[in-house]
């Protein structure tokens, strides 16, 4: 599926996904700087029942929010700088529970969980408006 979507719409379709998402799912969220990775990410993670704002763990790599159906966490992959900080994180744990988040998986190389859904968002010459495709 590909859309061009401004940010209401984007947090919609964020939050609808979130809500259709089984156990152990694992999304990745590709895109450029500010293409709305973590806005989208902050959808999915009310889809998927947490009661709070996602905020992003670009500092802390990892945030962890407690959804409808068990835990889900939210990985921020942009700020590690050797492939063994990827290694070093609790992968196993972080891919059993309700949902799993990486934004920047790329940066994680063989280390991140392949991906049950894809979503890459893109700006666009129209300011506000994102092409977001999801596989």
């Amino acid at each position: 599926m590909t859309a061009l979507l401004d940010e209401p719409a984007l947090r919609a379709l964020g939050f609808e996904m979130g809500t259709g998402l089984g156990p152990g799912a694992v999304v990745w969220l590709e895109g450029d700087l500010g293409a709305g990775k973590t806005t989208f990410a902050q959808a999915l993670v009310r889809g998927l029942g947490a009661g709070v704002t996602a905020t992003s763990p670009s500092f802390a790599l990892v945030h962890h929010y407690e959804g409808v159906h068990g835990p889900v966490y939210h990985v921020d992959c942009y700020r590690l700088t050797r492939f063994d900080e990827a290694r070093d994180l609790d992968w196993d744990t972080l891919q059993h529970g309700s949902a799993l988040l990486i934004e920047w998986p790329e940066r994680a190389g063989e280390w991140a969980p392949r991906p049950t859904r894809r979503v890459t968002l893109a700006h666009t010459p129209n300011p506000g408006v994102r092409r977001v495709d999801i596989a």
